[in-house]
């Protein structure tokens, strides 16, 4: 299998934790965002042209989330998704939150924080920023409130739900994330911190 990504993206990154928890072996192409032939032929793989996408022989599957979970259906026995429908249910609850809320919180201050002036869309704007604050305090809420009951997001140990909800956080400190207030999430997030596959998809994300 072949996975399509940057290592600046935290979608990506999602879901090369995964391979590399279950030490699934893949192939990486690393997709250069900035070149225009580059972005062109992921549009030929993904109409969304966007990373990651995972090649499985003729099989094209993009969606990060969706990408977790079949590498993970891969592996026999894993425990990081888990076959008993609840307990399915609830890792699949925190994959969609991650996507639909807390990812996109994030993304609002990284691309006005980042992006934006790496890719000459100008400065920073202040309502954005205040916006993207404001959407991550409400998701913060929720999950530090969650947290405070136990260590993992999902069952007893570390689910896919930990992979997808803490790819985000690589960007606390290149784009000042307002979470230090959070005890539990900052607790969980520690932990998250020490697992192999975050340390093995560590990157350099200094900005200018």
């Amino acid at each position: 299998m072949r996975l399509y990504h940057h290592p600046m993206s935290s979608n990506a990154r999602r879901a090369l934790m995964t391979a590399i928890h279950l030490e699934l072996p893949l192939e990486l192409a690393e997709v250069d965002l900035m070149n225009a032939d580059d972005r062109r032929r992921l549009g030929e793989l993904n109409p969304n042209g966007k990373v990651p996408v995972l090649a499985d022989g003729d099989f094209l599957l993009w969606e990060s989330c969706a990408i977790m979970q079949y590498l993970a259906e891969q592996v026999p026995g894993q425990t990081i998704y888990p076959s008993a429908p609840q307990a399915r249910a609830d890792v699949n609850r925190w994959l969609f939150w991650a996507a639909q809320h807390f990812a996109p919180a994030i993304g609002v201050l990284a691309w006005e924080r980042a992006w934006k002036g790496m890719t000459g869309g100008g400065p920073a704007d202040p309502l954005e920023e205040a916006r993207g604050e404001r959407e991550l305090h409400a998701c913060a809420v929720v999950l530090d409130a969650h947290l405070a009951r136990r260590n993992w997001l999902s069952g007893e140990d570390v689910t896919l739900a930990d992979f997808a909800v803490a790819a985000p956080l690589m960007y606390s400190e290149a784009v000042r994330l307002p979470l230090g207030q959070y005890a539990h999430i900052q607790a969980w997030f520690g932990r998250v911190r020490q697992l192999r596959a975050w340390q093995a998809t560590q990157v350099d994300l200094s900005v200018g």
